[in-house]
């Protein structure tokens, strides 16, 4: 049987950028007309998306395929790694979660899983024309490469061509690729065809030195030199991206949106349309001093409800919310954190860490309690007209999905599923309003709607955006790859001159 084409993304580190150079692969090789996949063989990310069929994804990889224009689907990440704190983390493999292992007995556990990766692996290489592998973290980890199931074992199981990239952004880039690969062993140096360098903010002409001295100190050529970009559309992975967002909690003309950094966040592009809204700023606060005055204060999902819920009022942080609360600013909860808004959340069988029940803020009448299983689903939610936060939403629809434990009994329902299902509430003044909804903000009329609302009961000026197509996104970022890498070389090693 003939099999597609491979070629592998792997990074000096995390967050050199490996997510977005093969989200803009994927688009590039798509325009010449091939069927392109996406895959990682585990990611440790609670960001995290849900495919048709109901199984979770990380959500750099569901995007990832859009860019490749194929259907999302769980073999592109076989195995997902959903922290939950205290060195453990709930395990899916092929989009059903497994269990919530320690990390020496996932350890042990990789022995087994590492059946499913090739297999995936093996089963898009039989459908599509090429797959392009992304790796996780640094193949240099040496105290990890015994076990390793993300990157070199990876290349080598496949045979791939292996482009490694490093972020000039960070400094010592030279060294990073360097570093990476002495620490290599022969045979994987043997794969590694080209070196990348990304983020470069400045002239690529004063870089010429260094990359002719670091070809003739590992023989590996600098295939393309990509600048700075932040697509919107293209979601980050990680939330050590948050690290690197402007520290802005000063005056702001427009509406100041304020979401709560919790420790275990998850699906943080949530708010990515918000950030793309001229007069929207959205900021990320950790301590009660950087919350100040926002327009809307938004507690957003979480992989571990209660015990962000205790860190929450440990910081100082509840306290401070609910002094917002009661001066009249509007609080938004999405997943975790619409469950954090009611009254209480109750985990009899520990399905989150230790058995018990914690009380929740009591801003929305709604009782949430955990039991096994968990829901996984693309929904189309619609909304409840209403006072404050959703005036003037009656009617509307809004598209997203749901990843959550937990089923949460709401007294007055605010928004629907197709089913009817109540999958939203909102408080008796409307100023707290919390769904289950992640991705919900997508939706150019819900979040028209809201954010108008928010800024009539804010008195802040709000005019919407144009609203960018995530399609188009794509193509500009396959552009600039197409202009800054030597696509055709990269293209021969990955297909043998079959395009």
């Amino acid at each position: 049987m003939a099999r597609g084409g491979v070629l592998m993304v792997q990074g000096t580190a995390s967050s050199a950028g490996k997510s977005l150079l093969v989200t803009g692969l994927c688009r590039v090789f798509t325009r010449r007309g091939l069927r392109v996949a996406p895959f990682k063989a585990q990611n440790m990310s609670n960001n995290a998306a849900v495919v048709p069929g109901g199984g979770e994804i990380g959500r750099a990889q569901y995007v990832q395929a859009l860019a490749a224009r194929a259907l999302p689907r769980v073999e592109m990440n076989p195995v997902l790694l959903k922290p939950e704190g205290n060195l453990r983390s709930q395990v899916v493999v092929l989009g059903r979660p497994v269990g919530t292992l320690h990390a020496a007995a996932y350890q042990e556990a990789k022995a087994h899983i590492w059946q499913d990766v090739t297999a995936a692996l093996d089963g898009l290489r039989a459908e599509f024309d090429l797959v392009i592998i992304e790796g996780a973290g640094s193949p240099a980890e040496i105290n990890l490469k015994a076990r390793d199931i993300s990157n070199m074992r990876v290349a080598r199981y496949a045979d791939a061509p292996v482009l490694i990239v490093g972020d000039i952004d960070r400094g010592g880039v030279f060294a990073h690729l360097y570093g990476t690969y002495h620490l290599l062993e022969p045979e994987e140096q043997g794969l590694v065809k080209g070196f990348v360098i990304n983020k470069l903010r400045g002239d690529p002409s004063l870089l010429e030195p260094g990359l002719r001295d670091i070809e003739r100190l590992t023989g590996v050529p600098v295939v393309g030199v990509v600048p700075w970009v932040r697509e919107p559309g293209i979601a980050e992975e990680d939330s050590v991206a948050l690290d690197r967002r402007k520290d802005e909690h000063g005056p702001f003309r427009g509406v100041d949106v304020a979401v709560i950094r919790l420790p275990r966040i998850a699906n943080f592009d949530d708010f990515d349309p918000l950030e793309r809204e001229p007069d929207v700023r959205v900021r990320y606060v950790e301590h009660p001093r950087q919350l100040g005055e926002p327009d809307l204060a938004v507690l957003p999902g979480t992989k571990a409800t209660r015990d962000d819920l205790a860190w929450l009022r440990a910081s100082g942080l509840a306290e401070a919310l609910g002094r917002l609360r009661a001066a009249g600013t509007p609080v938004l909860g999405i997943c975790g954190g619409f469950q954090m808004l009611g009254a209480t959340i109750e985990d009899p069988l520990g399905v989150e860490g230790e058995p018990g029940t914690a009380e929740g803020l009591g801003w929305l009448a709604c009782r949430t309690r955990f039991a096994p299983g968990k829901v996984t689903r693309s929904s189309r939610v619609r909304l409840a007209g209403g006072p404050g936060l959703l005036e003037g939403c009656g009617g509307i629809h809004a598209e997203g999905y749901e990843i959550h434990a937990g089923l949460t009994e709401v007294a007055r329902p605010a928004a629907w599923t197709e089913a009817d299902e109540p999958i939203g509430a909102l408080s008796a003044d409307g100023m707290v309003f919390g769904w289950y909804v992640h991705g919900g903000f997508a939706s150019r009329a819900f979040r028209t709607r809201l954010l108008e609302n928010v800024a009539r009961l804010r008195g802040k000026p709000f005019a919407p955006g144009s609203d960018d197509d995530a399609d188009a996104a794509f193509d500009r970022l396959a552009d600039v790859l197409e202009s800054s890498l030597d696509i055709e070389r990269i293209a021969d090693w990955a297909l043998g001159g079959r395009v």
